[in-house]
């Protein structure tokens, strides 16, 4: 069964946009960091934060959210640091 893009976003299922990926891969890159600084460390907040950083992306539909709430986990350890 060969899906067209055009027949698929009538499903309703689009791609996610260039910038969207990006933001997803940077955001989840600095949670990898973070997470395995906060385990060498013992610090449990920064670790969930990485961890928070990590998993997010799969649960924000647009993109001017995944860099919102992508900032404020950054800022979170930015303070708990």
């Amino acid at each position: 069964m060969n899906a067209t893009l055009s027949e698929l976003q009538a499903l309703g299922l689009e791609l996610p946009s260039p910038a969207y990926i990006f933001g997803a891969i940077v955001f989840g890159l600095i949670g990898l960091v973070a997470w395995r600084l906060g385990r060498k460390q013992g610090n449990r907040r920064q670790l969930w934060l990485g961890v928070a950083l990590m998993l997010y992306p799969y649960l924000v539909p647009g993109t001017a959210w995944l860099y919102a709430i992508g900032l404020a986990l950054c800022a979170g350890l930015w303070v708990c640091r």
